[in-house]
């Protein structure tokens, strides 16, 4: 690593959130194929944009580095995906568009947020509970992984409980 890219990675650099638009998918697919050894296709990106999903990207200038999707029905929200690209991990992008989407949740009436983890990416697990999530359960055999199922952990939380 050279000290440019040290430097990088270590100075936090404000994300700019805005709403996903169909020009965003190649770069959002993009982020997944970095970011995920099975990521989601771009006809899933299509899907939720069409479902008229909470779907938004992050952006640093004028890349996009990220991205959050969020589903609401009733009362409940699912947070269905959140990745930032390799390169920008560890800055806080992450947290951010996390937050903007429990933000989402709230204004849309959830009254608590579900989310699933794969249990090997500890990174994830660690911002959601950082964040209020508190495991509720496990899905055995959820994702397909390199070694063939892998379990997931689901995760919720009580917007009545946390402060908005």
């Amino acid at each position: 690593m050279t000290s440019s890219e040290r430097i990088a990675t270590t100075v936090q650099v404000p994300t700019r959130l805005r709403p996903m638009s169909i020009s965003d998918i190649e770069a959002a697919v993009e982020v997944e194929r970095e970011g995920y050894a099975f990521p989601w296709p771009r006809a899933a990106f299509v899907d939720c944009l069409g479902a008229g999903y909470e779907c938004w990207v992050g952006a640093v200038g004028d890349s996009v580095i990220g991205h959050g999707i969020l589903s609401v029905a009733a009362d409940e929200a699912m947070l269905l995906n959140v990745c930032v690209a390799r390169r920008t991990r560890g800055m806080g992008h992450g947290r951010a568009l996390t937050r903007h989407l429990i933000g989402r949740a709230r204004v849309a009436g959830a009254t608590k947020v579900f989310l699933e983890v794969r249990l090997s990416n500890r990174a994830a697990m660690t911002l959601y509970a950082d964040l209020g999530f508190r495991e509720i359960g496990r899905r055995r055999n959820y994702y397909r992984s390199q070694w063939g199922r892998e379990d997931a952990l689901v995760m919720a939380l009580d917007l009545c409980l946390v402060p908005g």
